[in-house]
């Protein structure tokens, strides 16, 4: 049930709670039994509406942030956002102090030349174009402030320009330095912040920067062993730190 649907729901049951006050102030019996057994038929449609809405969300096993909707709307989860810090030094300090390891690599970057035998990874026009469709609109745009739904309405227009510029780059061994380009969001780990370290930096690059890691996964995922651990749920699609602990948990209950 949407918030949409939710408020018209508790705005009929609250009409027919002021018609059923009204019928009882007025000391009309026959309208007082027939306010009652609406508000009744009320609740009744809210309830069945209210229950529909939370099995809906552990229908589909795989959508895991679906069920996990679910979760919060039974238990009346909300979230607490942590307090940010208003002093004005603290980009700068943040800066700093992310920095901090590349400050201490001397060493200059090398770039491998592949053999010239090796066969180049070249991307077609029809796995780019679906790759752009399947961007997802939810995630954050990165520095180059391109949402994932410019990407998707697109498509067919960026599809071409896309697959010339990964070509040339798979090919030449070079990432092209505005796909580099990264915007570090610092979120507090904890309620309560002492130091530096208690920020967890969020890396937000562009999404056209993700679809050309996909594509590359893809293929990557070709030359793998069919024959994963099944404990594995690192980089497997519909997989996440959720899966490893209910696993954990049922292999090794507490306690044992």
């Amino acid at each position: 049930m949407n918030a949409r649907e939710r408020k018209g729901t508790d705005g009929k049951r609250r009409q027919e709670e002021m018609v059923r006050d009204s019928a009882f102030k007025a000391g009309d019996k026959a309208a007082l039994r027939k306010a009652r057994a609406k508000l009744s038929r009320a609740i009744r449609e809210a309830k069945r509406a209210h229950g529909q809405s939370i099995h809906s969300h552990f229908r589909d096993s795989g959508d895991t942030r679906r069920m996990w909707q679910g979760i919060q709307a039974i238990t009346n989860y909300r979230t607490t956002l942590p307090a940010c810090d208003s002093d004005a030094s603290l980009p700068d300090a943040l800066n700093h102090f992310y920095a901090r390891f590349k400050t201490q690599n001397g060493m200059a970057t090398r770039k491998t030349t592949p053999p010239s035998d090796d066969q180049v990874l070249c991307l077609t026009a029809a796995d780019v174009r679906k790759t752009l469709r399947r961007a997802d609109p939810r995630k954050a745009a990165g520095p180059n402030n391109i949402p994932a739904t410019v990407l998707r309405e697109c498509a067919d227009q960026l599809t071409d320009v896309f697959t010339d510029i990964f070509n040339i780059s798979l090919s030449s061994a070079t990432v092209p330095t505005c796909l580099k380009a990264t915007t570090i969001i610092p979120v507090p780990k904890k309620s309560s912040v002492f130091c530096l370290n208690d920020y967890r930096p969020v890396a937000l690059t562009p999404i056209i920067m993700k679809c050309l890691e996909r594509l590359i996964m893809r293929h990557i995922k070709t030359l793998l062993p069919p024959s994963l651990d099944p404990l594995q749920f690192a980089y497997r699609p519909n997989c996440s730190t959720d899966d490893t602990i209910s696993t954990t948990l049922h292999l090794h209950p507490p306690g044992q």
